[in-house]
């Protein structure tokens, strides 16, 4: 039986990767070459892709992930809240958008990669289980505390009228 083709939907894989690689090393020509090469390598290798270990889409990622590895990239955290930043005054959203970036860089490699994982690439937690191979509960976890580190940082508290800090990227 043949495996479902990684590449039956390209623009939003392309999307999706970018988004994902962006958030590891912020937007621009680096992003932009690394997810090139990231496609490149899935094309050359898309016959190796099974469709019975996880989403083409984690697949893709998965590659992006050791790309970024092998250029050893670690630049500024993207924009994490940006559909905030939309609906508050350009001088609000610039200070936020300082406070998230600096507030992300305080998070540990691990939880930096979460965050990247779930917002920028927007997977499921169990599809960066699977990726990651972690447990999909260890993730779903490690997330939630990522969160709410972000929020105690950015937004001064977890209380319920709190405004969620991480928001996913827009297809």
């Amino acid at each position: 039986m043949r495996a479902h083709d990684p590449f039956a939907d390209p623009e939003r894989l392309i999307r999706r990767v970018y988004a994902y690689v962006a958030y590891r090393v912020g937007e621009g020509a680096d992003a932009e070459d690394v997810t090139a090469e990231a496609i490149e390598r899935a094309l050359r290798y898309k016959d190796s892709y099974d469709e019975a270990k996880g989403e083409a889409t984690a697949w893709v990622i998965g590659i992006a992930r050791r790309v970024l590895l092998s250029h050893s990239m670690k630049a500024p955290t993207a924009e994490l809240d940006e559909a905030v930043a939309r609906q508050e005054d350009v001088e609000e959203s610039a200070l936020r958008r300082v406070s998230v970036r600096a507030a992300v860089a305080e998070l540990g490699e691990r939880e930096r990669e979460l965050v990247a994982l779930r917002y920028g690439a927007d997977l499921s937690a169990r599809e960066i289980a699977i990726l990651l191979e972690m447990k999909t509960n260890a993730v779903e976890v490690a997330l939630h505390r990522a969160v709410a580190k972000l929020r105690v940082e950015v937004v001064g508290g977890a209380g319920p009228k709190a405004r969620p800090v991480v928001q996913a990227v827009p297809d």
